[in-house]
């Protein structure tokens, strides 16, 4: 039986971007396998998107692949697979406006599978939406840093995609 290393925690991560787009546009970032294969992932890693059903309740599953050299690398010396299956389940979801999923945090070698609840909120400003992610901590210090990371790395993503 594997154990976690930590206690989780109760408390939480926020990420707070403006963007030059629509809503729509953000949205369907979000909502379709074209849009979310577009931009998740942290730079050196790709997603292929097998199942997105965006209603609350509905599953995402993806795999999530290391292509980069340095990102291969890492998880060749961490002992994690290239590529790892991945499921998000969406808690809510009200268009353009708010959504929300559990992830399944299933991956970690050594640590209990657990679930991490982020919620996602927009906000239309003049040309600009506002993006607001909100997720909870992991079971350490340590992957909370990583995670962080992965979201700024994604969200830097969006950045570059939506400069005009």
């Amino acid at each position: 039986m594997t154990t976690q290393t930590e206690t989780p925690k109760r408390s939480t991560v926020t990420f707070d971007r403006t963007y030059p787009a629509t809503l729509d546009e953000v949205w369907e970032l979000w909502t379709t396998k074209d849009g979310f294969e577009s931009w998740w992932g942290p730079e050196g890693f790709s997603v292929k998107v097998h199942e997105l059903d965006a209603r609350p309740g509905g599953l995402l599953r993806y795999d999530m692949i290391a292509s980069a050299p340095e990102q291969i690398a890492f998880m060749k010396q961490a002992g994690m697979p290239l590529s790892s299956p991945s499921s998000l389940t969406y808690t809510e979801l009200t268009p353009q406006t708010r959504l929300g999923y559990r992830h399944a945090v299933d991956f970690i070698p050594g640590v209990t599978p657990y679930n991490v609840t982020t919620v996602v909120a927009f906000e239309a400003k003049g040309d600009t939406v506002r993006m607001v992610v909100t997720s909870d901590a992991m079971h350490s210090e340590e992957w909370t840093k990583r995670a962080s990371m992965g979201m700024e790395s994604q969200l830097n993503k969006l950045t570059k995609r939506f400069q005009r």
